[in-house]
Protein backbone atom coordinates (compact mmCIF):
# COMPACT_ATOMS: atom_id res chain seq x y z
CA UNK A 1 0.00 0.00 0.00
CA UNK A 2 1.46 3.63 -1.09
CA UNK A 3 2.21 5.79 1.93
CA UNK A 4 1.91 9.65 1.76
CA UNK A 5 4.92 11.92 2.57
CA UNK A 6 1.89 14.33 4.30
CA UNK A 7 0.79 13.38 7.83
CA UNK A 8 -2.22 11.88 8.30
CA UNK A 9 -4.36 12.79 11.53
CA UNK A 10 -6.99 10.71 13.03
CA UNK A 11 -9.35 13.47 15.51
CA UNK A 12 -11.64 11.69 18.06
CA UNK A 13 -14.44 13.52 19.94
CA UNK A 14 -15.99 12.05 22.92
CA UNK A 15 -18.55 14.43 22.76
CA UNK A 16 -20.44 14.78 25.68
CA UNK A 17 -17.43 15.28 27.60
CA UNK A 18 -16.22 18.49 25.88
CA UNK A 19 -19.77 20.19 25.88
CA UNK A 20 -20.48 19.13 29.06
CA UNK A 21 -16.90 20.01 30.54
CA UNK A 22 -17.14 23.77 28.90
CA UNK A 23 -21.35 24.10 30.31
CA UNK A 24 -19.51 23.47 33.71
CA UNK A 25 -16.87 25.49 33.25
CA UNK A 26 -19.05 28.41 32.74
CA UNK A 27 -21.23 28.25 34.78
CA UNK A 28 -20.19 25.70 37.87
CA UNK A 29 -19.57 22.34 38.56
CA UNK A 30 -22.50 20.12 37.70
CA UNK A 31 -24.69 22.44 36.18
CA UNK A 32 -25.37 20.90 32.76
CA UNK A 33 -26.96 17.85 34.57
CA UNK A 34 -28.46 20.43 36.81
CA UNK A 35 -30.16 22.70 33.96
CA UNK A 36 -30.68 20.01 30.97
CA UNK A 37 -32.86 17.20 30.10
CA UNK A 38 -31.81 14.68 27.79
CA UNK A 39 -35.19 14.04 26.42
CA UNK A 40 -36.66 17.76 27.02
CA UNK A 41 -34.96 20.49 24.81
CA UNK A 42 -34.66 23.77 26.18
CA UNK A 43 -37.28 26.41 25.40
CA UNK A 44 -36.27 29.25 23.83
CA UNK A 45 -35.37 33.02 25.88
CA UNK A 46 -35.09 30.72 28.92
CA UNK A 47 -32.13 30.77 31.43
CA UNK A 48 -31.17 27.63 29.93
CA UNK A 49 -31.11 28.07 26.60
CA UNK A 50 -28.72 31.55 26.96
CA UNK A 51 -26.40 29.41 29.01
CA UNK A 52 -26.63 26.99 26.40
CA UNK A 53 -25.96 29.21 23.93
CA UNK A 54 -23.21 30.86 26.03
CA UNK A 55 -21.11 27.75 26.61
CA UNK A 56 -21.33 26.68 22.17
CA UNK A 57 -18.27 24.63 21.37
CA UNK A 58 -17.01 25.75 18.39
CA UNK A 59 -16.40 22.85 16.03
CA UNK A 60 -14.59 24.98 13.82
CA UNK A 61 -11.89 25.75 16.31
CA UNK A 62 -11.36 22.51 17.36
CA UNK A 63 -11.15 21.17 13.57
CA UNK A 64 -8.63 24.13 12.19
CA UNK A 65 -6.09 23.02 15.46
CA UNK A 66 -6.59 19.68 14.44
CA UNK A 67 -5.61 20.54 10.85
CA UNK A 68 -2.34 21.96 11.71
CA UNK A 69 -0.77 18.97 11.93
CA UNK A 70 -1.51 16.98 8.62
CA UNK A 71 -4.70 15.93 6.55
CA UNK A 72 -7.35 14.96 8.86
CA UNK A 73 -7.97 11.27 7.63
CA UNK A 74 -10.46 10.11 10.50
CA UNK A 75 -12.67 12.15 12.21
CA UNK A 76 -15.31 10.47 14.52
CA UNK A 77 -17.86 12.07 17.32
CA UNK A 78 -19.48 10.04 19.81
CA UNK A 79 -22.77 10.74 21.69
CA UNK A 80 -25.67 9.91 22.10
CA UNK A 81 -27.39 12.11 18.68
CA UNK A 82 -31.58 12.13 20.01
CA UNK A 83 -30.63 14.49 23.08
CA UNK A 84 -31.64 17.72 22.19
CA UNK A 85 -28.11 19.39 23.23
CA UNK A 86 -25.86 16.99 20.63
CA UNK A 87 -28.69 16.77 18.14
CA UNK A 88 -27.89 20.95 17.55
CA UNK A 89 -24.28 20.47 16.30
CA UNK A 90 -25.77 17.69 13.68
CA UNK A 91 -25.31 20.09 11.10
CA UNK A 92 -21.94 21.77 11.83
CA UNK A 93 -20.25 18.32 12.42
CA UNK A 94 -21.67 16.89 8.92
CA UNK A 95 -20.62 20.27 7.53
CA UNK A 96 -16.84 19.39 7.89
CA UNK A 97 -17.16 15.70 7.00
CA UNK A 98 -17.22 14.09 11.00
CA UNK A 99 -18.63 10.79 11.22
CA UNK A 100 -21.53 10.63 14.08
CA UNK A 101 -21.42 7.52 15.85
CA UNK A 102 -24.64 6.99 17.64
CA UNK A 103 -24.05 5.45 21.20
CA UNK A 104 -27.02 4.47 23.14
CA UNK A 105 -26.99 5.43 27.48
CA UNK A 106 -26.21 2.59 29.20
CA UNK A 107 -26.95 4.08 32.22
CA UNK A 108 -28.27 7.52 33.40
CA UNK A 109 -24.63 8.98 33.27
CA UNK A 110 -22.48 6.45 31.25
CA UNK A 111 -22.96 6.20 27.46
CA UNK A 112 -20.05 4.48 26.81
CA UNK A 113 -18.20 6.34 24.36
CA UNK A 114 -14.29 5.69 26.17
CA UNK A 115 -14.93 2.25 25.53
CA UNK A 116 -15.85 2.62 21.74
CA UNK A 117 -14.15 5.43 21.06
CA UNK A 118 -10.77 3.69 22.09
CA UNK A 119 -11.83 0.27 21.19
CA UNK A 120 -12.15 1.91 17.41
CA UNK A 121 -9.32 3.89 17.44
CA UNK A 122 -6.68 0.84 18.73
CA UNK A 123 -8.55 -0.93 15.66
CA UNK A 124 -7.77 2.21 13.28
CA UNK A 125 -3.74 2.27 14.14
CA UNK A 126 -3.58 -1.49 13.28
CA UNK A 127 -5.62 -1.56 10.77
CA UNK A 128 -4.32 2.13 9.02
CA UNK A 129 -0.34 2.09 9.00
CA UNK A 130 0.07 5.75 8.06
CA UNK A 131 -1.46 7.07 10.41
CA UNK A 132 1.00 9.78 12.15
CA UNK A 133 -1.04 12.23 14.83
CA UNK A 134 -3.94 10.83 17.29
CA UNK A 135 -6.16 13.82 18.56
CA UNK A 136 -8.40 12.88 21.28
CA UNK A 137 -10.82 15.81 21.90
CA UNK A 138 -11.82 14.88 26.01
CA UNK A 139 -10.74 15.45 29.38
CA UNK A 140 -11.35 11.98 31.28
CA UNK A 141 -8.62 10.16 32.67
CA UNK A 142 -10.30 6.88 31.00
CA UNK A 143 -8.44 7.74 28.10
CA UNK A 144 -5.00 7.27 29.52
CA UNK A 145 -4.76 4.24 28.16
CA UNK A 146 -5.53 4.87 24.64
CA UNK A 147 -2.76 7.76 24.77
CA UNK A 148 -0.20 5.31 26.09
CA UNK A 149 -1.23 2.67 23.96
CA UNK A 150 -1.01 5.08 20.70
CA UNK A 151 2.66 5.96 21.91
CA UNK A 152 3.76 2.70 22.45
CA UNK A 153 2.78 2.54 18.46
CA UNK A 154 4.52 5.27 17.28
CA UNK A 155 1.90 7.60 17.12
CA UNK A 156 1.91 11.20 18.05
CA UNK A 157 -1.01 12.07 20.20
CA UNK A 158 -2.76 15.28 21.04
CA UNK A 159 -5.23 16.22 23.46
CA UNK A 160 -7.78 18.84 23.28
CA UNK A 161 -9.76 19.65 26.57
CA UNK A 162 -11.44 22.49 28.55
CA UNK A 163 -9.65 23.75 31.70
CA UNK A 164 -11.02 22.41 34.86
CA UNK A 165 -12.07 19.13 33.33
CA UNK A 166 -8.96 17.24 32.14
CA UNK A 167 -7.23 14.89 33.75
CA UNK A 168 -3.71 15.55 34.58
CA UNK A 169 -2.90 11.95 33.74
CA UNK A 170 -4.42 12.29 30.54
CA UNK A 171 -2.43 15.54 29.89
CA UNK A 172 0.68 13.88 30.91
CA UNK A 173 0.62 10.79 28.43
CA UNK A 174 0.25 13.25 25.32
CA UNK A 175 2.58 14.18 23.19
CA UNK A 176 0.92 17.55 23.12
CA UNK A 177 -1.72 18.88 24.70
CA UNK A 178 -4.36 22.20 23.71
CA UNK A 179 -6.57 24.00 26.36
CA UNK A 180 -9.67 24.75 24.38
CA UNK A 181 -9.74 28.37 24.93
CA UNK A 182 -6.27 28.59 24.10
CA UNK A 183 -7.79 27.27 20.39
CA UNK A 184 -10.58 30.17 20.66
CA UNK A 185 -8.04 32.70 21.18
CA UNK A 186 -6.78 32.34 17.79
CA UNK A 187 -10.05 33.70 16.69
CA UNK A 188 -9.74 36.47 18.82
CA UNK A 189 -6.40 36.92 17.05
CA UNK A 190 -7.79 37.45 13.46
CA UNK A 191 -9.98 39.83 14.80
CA UNK A 192 -7.49 41.61 16.14
CA UNK A 193 -5.78 41.56 12.67
CA UNK A 194 -8.54 42.38 10.90
CA UNK A 195 -9.18 45.30 13.11
CA UNK A 196 -5.87 46.82 12.56
CA UNK A 197 -5.70 46.28 9.07
CA UNK A 198 -5.37 49.46 6.90
CA UNK A 199 -8.53 48.54 5.34
CA UNK A 200 -11.27 46.58 5.51
CA UNK A 201 -10.48 43.06 4.48
CA UNK A 202 -13.41 42.39 2.69
CA UNK A 203 -12.79 46.05 0.82
CA UNK A 204 -9.55 44.63 -0.81
CA UNK A 205 -9.64 44.96 -4.85
CA UNK A 206 -8.00 41.98 -6.37
CA UNK A 207 -5.72 42.58 -9.41
CA UNK A 208 -7.79 40.70 -12.27
CA UNK A 209 -5.08 37.97 -13.78
CA UNK A 210 -4.22 39.00 -17.29
CA UNK A 211 -6.10 35.68 -19.78
CA UNK A 212 -6.64 35.93 -23.13
CA UNK A 213 -9.92 37.12 -22.57
CA UNK A 214 -8.78 40.10 -20.38
CA UNK A 215 -6.32 41.01 -23.39
CA UNK A 216 -9.42 40.91 -26.57
CA UNK A 217 -12.01 42.86 -23.73
CA UNK A 218 -9.40 45.18 -21.97
CA UNK A 219 -10.23 47.14 -19.38
CA UNK A 220 -14.05 45.53 -19.25
CA UNK A 221 -12.45 41.52 -18.92
CA UNK A 222 -10.25 43.54 -15.88
CA UNK A 223 -13.39 45.12 -14.45
CA UNK A 224 -16.01 41.46 -14.55
CA UNK A 225 -13.36 39.46 -12.68
CA UNK A 226 -12.93 42.11 -9.88
CA UNK A 227 -16.44 41.94 -9.71
CA UNK A 228 -16.66 38.19 -9.46
CA UNK A 229 -13.92 38.31 -6.85
CA UNK A 230 -15.89 40.82 -4.95
CA UNK A 231 -18.82 39.04 -5.45
CA UNK A 232 -17.20 35.87 -4.07
CA UNK A 233 -15.93 38.16 -1.03
CA UNK A 234 -18.93 38.98 -0.48
CA UNK A 235 -21.09 36.37 -0.17
CA UNK A 236 -18.07 34.35 1.80
CA UNK A 237 -18.14 37.19 4.45
CA UNK A 238 -21.83 37.35 4.60
CA UNK A 239 -22.01 33.65 5.39
CA UNK A 240 -19.54 34.40 8.17
CA UNK A 241 -21.65 37.05 9.60
CA UNK A 242 -24.35 34.84 9.46
CA UNK A 243 -22.58 32.19 11.13
CA UNK A 244 -21.74 33.88 14.26
CA UNK A 245 -23.60 35.86 16.50
CA UNK A 246 -23.55 39.67 16.55
CA UNK A 247 -21.69 40.19 19.88
CA UNK A 248 -18.33 38.60 18.72
CA UNK A 249 -17.06 36.72 15.21
CA UNK A 250 -14.90 35.00 17.02
CA UNK A 251 -17.42 32.79 18.69
CA UNK A 252 -20.31 30.19 16.94
CA UNK A 253 -23.80 30.84 16.36
CA UNK A 254 -25.64 29.43 19.55
CA UNK A 255 -26.54 25.68 18.28
CA UNK A 256 -29.51 25.05 20.66
CA UNK A 257 -32.13 22.96 19.43
CA UNK A 258 -35.25 24.61 21.25
CA UNK A 259 -38.47 23.31 22.22
CA UNK A 260 -40.24 24.15 19.33
CA UNK A 261 -37.80 21.93 16.91
CA UNK A 262 -35.78 24.30 15.78
CA UNK A 263 -31.96 23.36 14.81
CA UNK A 264 -30.42 26.28 14.50
CA UNK A 265 -27.02 25.66 12.88
CA UNK A 266 -24.69 27.94 10.81
CA UNK A 267 -24.99 28.19 7.41
CA UNK A 268 -23.04 26.37 5.02
CA UNK A 269 -20.81 27.04 1.93
CA UNK A 270 -17.22 28.34 1.41
CA UNK A 271 -15.79 30.21 4.31
CA UNK A 272 -14.21 34.38 3.45
CA UNK A 273 -11.05 33.50 1.99
CA UNK A 274 -9.44 36.82 3.73
CA UNK A 275 -10.59 35.31 7.10
CA UNK A 276 -8.96 32.12 6.01
CA UNK A 277 -5.60 33.31 5.21
CA UNK A 278 -5.17 34.99 8.35
CA UNK A 279 -6.22 32.28 11.31
CA UNK A 280 -4.42 29.87 8.92
CA UNK A 281 -1.23 32.30 9.28
CA UNK A 282 -2.43 32.32 13.16
CA UNK A 283 -2.26 29.27 13.56
CA UNK A 284 1.39 28.41 12.32
CA UNK A 285 2.64 31.07 13.47
CA UNK A 286 1.49 29.53 16.60
CA UNK A 287 2.90 26.19 15.83
CA UNK A 288 6.20 27.26 15.01
CA UNK A 289 6.64 30.58 16.59
CA UNK A 290 8.08 31.75 13.26
CA UNK A 291 6.43 35.12 12.10
CA UNK A 292 7.20 34.11 8.38
CA UNK A 293 5.53 31.54 6.97
CA UNK A 294 6.32 29.73 3.64
CA UNK A 295 3.69 30.34 0.60
CA UNK A 296 3.36 26.60 0.15
CA UNK A 297 2.54 26.35 3.66
CA UNK A 298 0.12 28.52 4.23
CA UNK A 299 -2.18 27.44 1.65
CA UNK A 300 -1.68 24.15 2.32
CA UNK A 301 -3.18 24.87 5.83
CA UNK A 302 -6.34 26.90 4.31
CA UNK A 303 -6.88 23.68 1.99
CA UNK A 304 -6.99 21.58 4.82
CA UNK A 305 -9.34 24.06 7.14
CA UNK A 306 -11.82 24.60 3.88
CA UNK A 307 -10.90 22.14 0.56
CA UNK A 308 -12.89 24.06 -1.80
CA UNK A 309 -10.75 27.11 -1.37
CA UNK A 310 -9.41 28.03 -4.82
CA UNK A 311 -7.64 31.12 -5.62
CA UNK A 312 -8.87 30.61 -9.54
CA UNK A 313 -12.15 30.40 -8.08
CA UNK A 314 -11.77 33.85 -6.84
CA UNK A 315 -10.40 35.11 -10.38
CA UNK A 316 -7.01 35.08 -9.40
CA UNK A 317 -4.16 33.25 -11.63
CA UNK A 318 -1.73 32.38 -8.67
CA UNK A 319 -2.15 32.26 -4.77
CA UNK A 320 0.66 35.25 -5.05
CA UNK A 321 -1.98 37.48 -6.58
CA UNK A 322 -4.68 36.40 -3.95
CA UNK A 323 -2.28 37.28 -0.88
CA UNK A 324 -1.02 40.72 -2.94
CA UNK A 325 -4.98 41.59 -3.46
CA UNK A 326 -4.59 41.20 0.26
CA UNK A 327 -1.98 43.72 1.57
CA UNK A 328 -4.00 45.77 4.09
CA UNK A 329 -3.75 42.54 6.07
CA UNK A 330 -0.58 40.83 5.21
CA UNK A 331 2.66 41.10 3.55
CA UNK A 332 4.66 39.44 0.86
CA UNK A 333 8.58 38.59 1.15
CA UNK A 334 9.70 40.35 -2.07
CA UNK A 335 13.05 38.92 -1.78
CA UNK A 336 12.34 35.51 -3.65
CA UNK A 337 12.19 33.29 -0.27
CA UNK A 338 8.35 33.25 -1.20
CA UNK A 339 7.11 33.89 2.32
CA UNK A 340 4.22 35.83 4.10
CA UNK A 341 3.41 37.08 7.43
CA UNK A 342 0.65 39.06 9.22
CA UNK A 343 1.28 42.59 8.22
CA UNK A 344 2.15 44.26 11.73
CA UNK A 345 -0.19 46.83 13.19
CA UNK A 346 1.20 49.77 13.21
CA UNK A 347 1.99 52.35 16.33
Amino acid sequence: MATSAEPRVALYFDFDNIVISRYDQLHGDSSYRKDTSRTKAPTAGTKTAERLAEATVDIDAVLDFAATFGTIAISRAYADWSTPVNASYRGQLIDRAVDLVQLFPLSATKNGADIRLSVDAVEDMFRIDDLSHIVIVAGDSDYVALAQKARRLGRYVVGIGVAGGTSRALTAACDEYADYDALLSTDAAVEADEASASEPVEASTPEAPKSRRATRGGGKAKATDAAVDAAADDTAASTETDAVPARSSSRPSPVVAFSDGTDVAPAGGTRNPSRLLLKALELLRAKNDDEWQPSGAVKNQMQRMDPSFQERRLGFGSFTEFVKSRGGVVELDESGRNRIRIRPSKG
